[in-house]
């Protein structure tokens, strides 16, 4: 059985357009699931609703620590076609995390090698620290090339525990999962389990992941969501 895990840093609040509780209200609920460090990454530009850039200019003002936990604030930046970054360069500065993903709000399925070299473009940016939910067969990806890059590139592949419970919006996403986590193994890729939470209920919720792990015998120490401090130092924090 693997410990409990101490941070969950794919979150969205309000901010976001499409999510359902406040910044103190994921804080409170996180206290109450034991968690030590929770993360916002809010939408980046190109998906519907999500804030304007300026938000994340204005991360001075954030709380930092709230109901004993403490918090990060990140950008779920979108991929866009060509291999760019949604959010605008000045702003990658003023976060503390950057999350990358393929999102078909604002991304066309380019086919399996198009999508992984524009995904490898996007991850070579120092500033991104994570692939968010990268298990989606509409959007295919070559996981023999995209595991070896997130090597080089210091960056971690996220296990989306939501991608479990939307088996139609994530297609295969279980299979896609068991090979990109033996390759991560192969490779010695570390790894990230959150939530995806949209509301303040689902904070944490991530237990059909933390199964499969387990089922899969997956390594203990590649697993960057077991320890806070780790995180943070893996992040530059």
């Amino acid at each position: 059985m693997l410990p409990p895990f101490e941070l969950d840093v794919h979150t969205h609040t309000i901010v976001s357009g499409h999510a359902y509780g406040t910044i103190r209200e994921m804080a409170q609920s996180a206290s109450e699931k034991g968690l030590k460090l929770l993360g916002f990454a809010e939408h980046g530009p190109g998906i519907p609703g999500t804030c304007d850039p300026i938000y994340f200019a204005a991360l001075e003002h954030a709380p930092r620590l709230l109901y004993g936990v403490e918090l990060l604030y990140g950008c779920e930046i979108n991929v866009l076609e060509g291999g760019l970054l949604s959010l605008p360069e000045r702003y990658l500065d003023m976060i503390d995390y950057g999350v990358v993903g393929i999102h078909q709000n604002c991304y066309k399925n380019q086919g399996i090698r198009q999508n992984t070299e524009n995904l490898i473009s996007c991850i070579q940016d120092p500033r991104v620290f994570f692939v968010s939910h990268p298990d989606d067969d509409h959007t295919p990806l070559d996981y023999q090339r995209l595991v070896p890059a997130a090597k080089e590139y210091h960056v971690a592949l996220e296990v989306n525990a939501s991608s479990f419970l939307k088996p139609d919006r994530r297609l295969n996403c279980v299979e896609n999962y068991k090979t990109m986590l033996s390759l991560c193994q192969a490779h010695r890729v570390p790894i990230l389990v959150n939530s995806d939470a949209h509301d303040p209920l689902e904070v944490a919720a991530t237990s059909q992941a933390r199964a499969l792990l387990e089922e899969l015998n997956f390594d203990p120490d590649l697993i960057l969501s077991l320890s806070a401090p780790r995180f943070k130092e893996f992040i530059g924090l």
